[in-house]
């Protein structure tokens, strides 16, 4: 929370709709990826200028344009005049502390997703995607350049399914089903992890261990903070009565929206595993504190008569009798001896050792 308060802190005093980039920068400039394609034809072509992508606006066929990198807001507020975007929509899009969300803005559909991923450092990063969806174009806004909408680059260049005979709505069902489906790959990494910690605390409950739950419990923390807006962003979906969606696609959505459900569900029953998982080695850190309490009271109940024999006999007294013997040393020594032994056997016959 306080990094995101940080980087808010850059537009203090600035009015509404006022573009400026927050959050971190990925490269020296944005890259633009152009598709235009209909059933019989496709164009794929990258664009290094908004004069560019004015010329291909009213063409025929389902644009698609895919921006990797948001730190060229010169190059955004362009392309956000040629598609008629709202400033406050330009400002969301360069924020990248957004909730997941949906808004009808009548003329498109503006829509924040996170895109969560496991980062070299084993972590969860979140980055944020924003889509346009217009009246037959489709923008897409990549913090940077991933390879998570490939497999819909190639299914468009094959001509696979009906991606290709279909509107815009079918595409940007496409990317935000590949952004869920991420989720999945992300949780099946978690599960390998907690199912790991699972065998590791029942042979050891290490500091190291509470750390790895208390890791966990973080990356899920984050994955609940990206799916409960996501959710109620695509039931926006499903119930704005919007031109944009035809009825025969609403099924899409339909899906995505029970994917995020069946997500949710697996984020809740990990987060009840970890929370158990921590009552386990609080238990178990417990229990390694009663066996070593156990085992000191042992040595400590043993030597109590020992210690009291040699107290006894190292008292500075002229008259003792047990010290003219002799045998005395070797007797009471003995003595004691006894006594420990005896001791041990009744603590085991007990079961207390």
């Amino acid at each position: 929370m306080s990094s995101s308060v940080k980087k808010r802190s850059k537009k203090a005093g600035m009015g509404p709709g006022s573009l400026i980039h927050i959050g971190n920068t990925y490269g020296e400039k944005s890259r633009i990826t152009l598709i235009r394609y209909d059933e019989a034809s496709l164009v794929e072509k990258e664009i290094s200028s908004a004069k560019d992508l004015r010329e291909e606006r009213n063409r025929p066929g389902v644009l698609w344009v895919n921006i990797h990198g948001l730190q060229d807001v010169h190059l955004l507020e362009e392309i956000g005049v040629i598609f008629g975007l709202h400033p406050l929509t330009l400002e969301d899009i360069l924020s990248t502390d957004q909730r997941p969300r949906a808004e009808d803005y009548i003329d498109y559909i503006f829509i924040v997703l996170k895109h969560i991923h496991n980062h070299v450092d084993q972590s969860l990063h979140a980055e944020q995607i924003s889509i346009v969806l217009g009246r037959n174009f489709v923008l897409s806004f990549q913090e940077k350049e991933t390879a998570l909408f490939d497999p819909i680059f190639e299914r468009l260049r094959a001509a696979k399914g009906k991606i290709r005979k279909a509107g815009a709505d079918y595409l940007a069902h496409h990317l935000m089903d590949a952004i869920v489906d991420q989720y999945f790959v992300v949780l099946e990494e978690i599960e390998e992890k907690i199912e790991q910690l699972d065998d590791d605390l029942v042979r050891d409950a290490t500091p190291a261990r509470l750390h790895t739950i208390h890791h966990l419990k973080r990356e899920l923390i984050l994955l609940r903070r990206s799916l409960w807006p996501l959710r109620d962003a695509i039931g926006l979906l499903q119930r704005a009565d919007s031109p944009l969606i035809i009825d025969s696609d609403l099924i899409y959505f339909k899906d995505i929206s029970d994917h995020i459900i069946a997500i949710i569900d697996t984020v809740d029953t990990f987060r009840e595993m970890l929370a158990s998982m921590l009552d386990i080695y609080l238990s178990s850190v417990s229990m390694k504190l009663n066996e070593i309490m156990k085992v000191l009271t042992i040595i400590a109940t043993i030597f109590m008569p020992l210690t009291f024999l040699a107290g006894v006999y190292g008292m500075n007294f002229k008259y003792m009798p047990e010290l003219d013997w002799p045998w005395g040393y070797f007797g009471i020594l003995a003595v004691m001896l006894l006594i420990a032994l005896g001791m041990i056997l009744f603590f085991r016959k007990k079961k207390w050792i």
